[in-house]
């Protein structure tokens, strides 16, 4: 039976895919560990990959996205769980979100239907991601209808990249609610705040890149947090957010969302 291999480093993409024969139809997922609806995707995967004979020409390939940016960004991903089936260095389709019907039906278009006896997959129901409302505060560049940017001037992060807010003091262990209470004063640190990883001089993963990419592009000015030097604002604000993911942008106190959110190819 054939299984869903996963890439650990990004130095192990390349020769993955060079192994194999030509004509290989190649299933490249992007995940990321924390995404409620990639654990039902890997599942989805793993399960359609048995019904494959192990020499069928095909390759199903798992890669956290997170943890292997330059990949992730070489395929344009901007959110999880995203599929892409590809031939002879060639994309023939991409499948974005949870749908494991539509996965299902893109693999068997490309591949044919399997041997095994599909009617086992036990696929299960899609899961519903809810997104937060879309806002348009601060979203515009400077010249644009919202005129919000050119108020936002003082914020823009300088080439050494200072702080935009003060750190808890080290070694301390806040409650529940002095995190949120300092979380709270965060997300309020600047008129526009930006939760990433990295700074954005040194984005450390591609999703954050492409988001400082697309403020600068946008002329946005903001303030930013890098969620990798304090660990318990990254997983506080998962919580506080209701938003599992990061990048986050913050417009007026109020989550924006994500890169799926900020980029135009969402709108």
């Amino acid at each position: 039976m054939a299984t869903v291999k996963e890439i650990p480093a990004e130095a192990d993409f390349a020769p993955a895919i060079s192994s194999l024969p030509p004509s290989t139809l190649l299933i490249i997922y992007f995940h990321a560990p924390w995404a409620a609806p990639c654990k039902q995707m890997s599942t989805v995967l793993s399960t359609l990959a048995n019904t494959y004979p192990s020499d069928a020409p095909l390759a199903f390939l798992s890669i956290n996205a997170e943890e292997l940016p330059d990949v992730s960004e070489q395929y344009e991903v901007t959110a999880v769980p995203y599929i892409v089936l590809q031939k002879d260095g060639q994309t023939l389709e991409t499948v974005s979100g949870s749908d494991a019907a539509k996965v299902r039906a893109a693999v068997e278009r490309h591949a044919g239907a399997s041997t095994g006896d599909s009617s086992k997959l036990g696929l299960p129901p899609a899961q519903a991601v809810t997104k937060p409302a879309q806002q348009s505060a601060g979203l515009e560049s400077s010249n644009g209808s919202t005129g919000s940017a050119k108020n936002l001037a003082s914020y823009a992060p300088s080439a050494s990249n200072p702080k935009t807010a003060l750190e808890y003091p080290s070694g301390t262990q806040a409650s529940k609610e002095e995190l949120f209470e300092r979380l709270g004063n965060l997300v309020k640190a600047a008129p526009v705040m930006l939760f990433m990883k990295g700074t954005p001089s040194a984005p450390q993963c591609g999703f954050s890149r492409q988001t400082v990419s697309i403020l600068r592009e946008k002329g946005i000015r903001y303030g930013f947090f890098n969620i990798l030097a304090d660990d318990e604002v990254r997983q506080g604000l998962k919580e506080f957010a209701d938003w599992p993911t990061f990048p986050q942008l913050w417009v007026g106190g109020e989550l924006v969302g994500g890169l799926d959110i900020v980029s135009p190819s969402y709108r």
